[in-house]
């Protein structure tokens, strides 16, 4: 038991000191490339996503409502408005617009800033959340509305906003009011999938918070997709260890591990978690190889390993 936890510990810790680095960054200014343009069917709209009108100020949880009806959850509007609408904020923040999702057992996955990134969801057949600031910056009103469908030739978005169930506006008018909020939004998955064009770091992002809510083991499925999309994310990776060690698979486990070390030889709480299962195989010698890395790297595991290692 001793040793689970420790293998777990170094997975929370390393998670926690990486993410928010790899995540923190600026909003860039969105140019529809001309290859993007090549690529996307001329016309594009997901009819198929419910409509539910916004009233005041509960457009937060309207918008959850279309995205996890679409996906096939039953989440009614009525029971969604006391989980994320706030009365004192006059509407529904962030955070509690993902933990939401994640409550109903989805993946919440930010999508890349750009209006590349959002018609490429879109031409998918994935519904975009997306936040908005109507007025100006420094008097906001913010709303959120489902992108659905774009028109290319028109160069106009079509959205599920407010009491419309079928908004047009032109992308330099929607991308005017997209950029006062960075250009926030997401996507709905079922774990285990990863949408198309979504980056290692935002299903990072997600993956990780959907484990924080549910645990490693509801999280195994997610993990191994993002490992077959990005097999040389070192994260992923040690994610990967983590959930398969609380899966009880000791031995997928370690290779998970293994791979993390060799993709990262610095990731000194992967070479923690080696020597750890090398140890519970009797593997002294290759635990004792292990920790030696482990000991050599700086950070909160490195008096484990040296611990364990005058052990040994």
């Amino acid at each position: 038991m001793k040793h689970l936890l420790n293998a777990r510990f170094a997975g929370v810790l390393l998670l926690a000191l990486l993410l928010p680095t790899l995540l923190s960054g600026c909003a860039r200014n969105p140019v529809l490339l001309e290859s993007t343009k090549a690529s996307l069917t001329p016309q594009t709209e997901l009819t198929e996503v419910p409509f539910y009108a916004q009233t005041a100020y509960q457009c937060g949880p309207a918008t959850l409502a279309m995205v996890l009806n679409h996906q096939g959850v039953d989440a009614g509007l009525e029971r969604l408005i006391p989980q994320v609408f706030l009365p004192g904020r006059e509407g529904s923040v962030q955070p509690e617009m993902l933990a939401t999702v994640r409550r109903y057992k989805q993946l919440a996955i930010p999508v890349r800033s750009t209006m590349d990134a959002l018609l490429g969801h879109l031409e998918a057949g994935d519904p975009v959340v997306v936040m908005q600031n109507l007025a100006l910056p420094a008097f906001p009103m913010w709303h959120y509305a489902v992108a659905i469908g774009f028109d290319l030739p028109n160069e106009t978005l079509i959205l599920r906003s407010g009491e419309i169930e079928r908004h047009t506006m032109s992308f330099s008018r929607f991308d005017a009011t997209w950029a006062r909020s960075e250009r926030w939004g997401f996507v709905v998955s079922e774990p285990g999938s990863l949408p198309e064009g979504v980056t290692a770091r935002n299903a990072l992002e997600a993956i990780s918070a959907y484990e924080e809510q549910h645990g490693p083991v509801a999280t195994l499925s997610s993990w191994q997709a993002f490992v077959e999309r990005f097999p040389a994310n070192p994260l992923g990776q040690f994610a990967l260890g983590n959930a398969l060690y609380a899966d009880q698979q000791p031995q997928a486990a370690l290779e998970a591990f293994e791979s993390a070390t060799q993709l990262d030889p610095a990731m000194g709480a992967a070479w923690l978690n080696v020597a750890i299962l090398r140890l519970q195989k009797e593997n002294r010698k290759g635990a004792r190889e292990a920790l030696t890395q482990a000991a050599t790297l700086d950070g909160d595991w490195q008096p484990r390993a040296q611990q364990l290692l005058d052990g040994l």
